[in-house]
């Protein structure tokens, strides 16, 4: 079992798909957005608070690149 791991830490994996590189920034939030990202994190909905906030980030672009779309915005 350890050589198995030693050798997949040695030998990349080609099937696995590589992560997208972040950026760290800093925001300010207002201290109910923590809260309610905190009982997220306490309900095990989201893993961490960086994690909630992609995912709102990621669901506010779809929807405005929707809404960009349906507007005429973008040539399909």
């Amino acid at each position: 079992m350890k050589l198995i791991t030693l050798v997949n830490l040695i030998l990349p994996n080609p099937e696995k798909e590589k992560k997208p590189t972040m950026q760290n920034i800093t925001i300010n939030i207002p201290d109910i957005y923590d809260v309610n990202i905190q009982k997220l994190i306490k309900m095990k909905i989201v893993p961490s608070r960086s994690e909630a906030i992609r995912i709102a980030l990621r669901e506010f672009f779809h929807a405005e690149y929707k809404n960009l779309q349906l507007l005429g915005f973008f040539d399909d």
